[in-house]
């Protein structure tokens, strides 16, 4: 029976293949874990607001969306989007993911933090007595204004506005309050104005905006803020919009407004980036008084950076396996393949070209002795003079005892035989080459 093509490879050959593989391997895993993420966690907390705001609400359809996939979302209350901004600054907050608005960021040292989607309008509702009429902000001097809770979203927003207007706390009376305690101290006639930044559905502003003796401002230079800050959008609340039957408003209302964002700390895993970001868009894809029909959620930014996890994601959608599989499963099956197709990138090369390496191998075997044949032959026929016969012939000797002793599979056996007869030749030529000198000393 022939042996197997490479049975009669030396330990030494195994043991080069080898080490070729397990280098080839080594480089192949080294780069799938430079590529691969860790896993996902478990459990991932959302910085809200107050228990009976917009935030909150969000934050819980948005722990029940992702309940279902297995991702438990934990809900802090806070006191509104300036504190969830120094929470995400925060590492020992625990905090992970927040709601924001436009305008909260003030510094540049918020390079931690990335925005993962623009949700909604938060307009500026500056609302005031009836009975009081006014067209700018500038005119609030000697007003009793409301301008939200330290910590709140609308604080940070109210506060540069009016700075830029030369209002201040030196010439007009600012009251700390939040959304619901504004109302209320408006309507018994213990503030002027009340500043209310949010949502057209938010319910102290539906409240606001039916309650007697109580107007919504128009802000004629809206233009003008939309120059001056970056995160300003100019809006118009038509005529009739919130009302049609009660004409609420009764004339066009220009606007101020930033955005609401969902924002995360830098480094949040791509695969809960992809998945939020699903969940945000079955949350706030409506339409709203400002909103159009599929222009929210977005990641245009608004005055932070965007996640490059987020963009890719609003690029190119959601992966085959996030789509076909549950999301613990698709995790798995995605990790998986960033180990595997490396792997197999460099396997399968090397798996096709084993058989011409192991041939080299056994051929070389061969080769070699052609290499020093071919060297004795040229210095024979070169060769001038009294030749070196028992130099010659201890080399030729050598090189036939090397031959004779290669073992090589069947398939090979024609180059062993082709050597062994050109040892022959060689031997022939050192015969004639002696003969040669020994004829031309009879003839001296």
């Amino acid at each position: 029976m022939a042996h197997n093509q490479y049975s009669l490879l030396t330990r030494s050959d195994l043991l080069r293949t080898g080490l070729l593989f397990a280098v080839a391997i080594a480089a192949a895993l080294w780069v799938s874990f430079q590529m691969l993420q860790p896993i996902p966690p478990r459990t991932l907390v959302l910085a809200t607001g107050a228990p009976s705001g917009l935030y909150h609400q969000h934050g819980e359809r948005y722990r029940k969306a992702l309940a279902r996939e297995g991702v438990n979302l934990v809900l802090r209350e806070t006191r509104g989007a300036g504190e969830n901004h120094d929470l995400l600054l925060d590492p020992k907050s625990g905090v992970d993911i927040a709601f924001m608005q436009g305008g909260v960021s003030h510094h540049s040292g918020d390079n931690g933090i990335v925005m993962l989607a623009s949700l909604y309008y938060e307009p500026l509702w500056i609302f005031h007595h009836d009975a009081t009429r006014f067209t700018r902000l500038n005119e609030f001097a000697g007003r009793r204004i409301t301008v939200g809770l330290p910590g709140s979203g609308s604080r940070a927003f109210v506060l540069p506005l009016l700075a830029a207007n030369g209002i201040t706390p030196d010439n007009a009376t600012f009251i700390d309050a939040g959304s619901d305690e504004a109302l209320q101290l408006l309507v018994a006639g213990r503030a002027d104005i009340a500043m209310l930044v949010g949502g057209g559905a938010m319910d102290t502003i539906q409240r606001a905006l039916q309650a007697p003796g109580v107007k919504l401002m128009s802000v004629p230079r809206a233009a003008a803020y939309v120059r001056r800050f970056p995160h300003i959008t100019r809006l118009v609340l038509p005529a009739g919009t919130v009302d049609l039957a009660r004409d609420i408003p009764p004339a066009d209302v220009e606007m101020v407004s930033t955005e609401a964002m969902l924002v995360a700390r830098e480094g949040l895993h791509p695969a809960l980036v992809n998945l939020l970001l699903e969940v945000v868009r079955d949350v706030h894809d409506e339409q709203g008084y400002f909103e159009a029909a599929g222009e929210f959620p977005n990641t245009t930014q608004v005055d932070i950076p965007v996640s490059p996890a987020a963009v890719r994601h609003t690029r190119f959608g959601t992966s085959f396996l996030y789509r076909t599989f549950p999301f613990w499963v698709a995790t798995f099956l995605d990790r998986t393949i960033i180990l595997v197709v490396p792997l197999l990138v460099v396997l399968v090369p090397l798996v096709n070209f084993l058989p011409q390496i192991l041939r080299w191998r056994v051929r070389s075997r061969v080769f070699r002795w052609y290499g020093e044949l071919a060297l004795l032959e040229r210095e024979v026929a070169s060769f001038r003079g009294p030749p070196p016969l028992a130099q010659w012939t201890a080399d030729l000797d050598r090189i036939e005892r090397a031959v004779a002793g290669i073992r090589v599979p069947a398939s090979f056996a024609s180059e062993a035989y082709t050597l062994r007869e050109h040892v022959g030749l060689v031997r022939r030529a050192i015969v004639a080459k002696a003969e040669g000198a020994a004829d031309a000393v009879r003839s001296d």
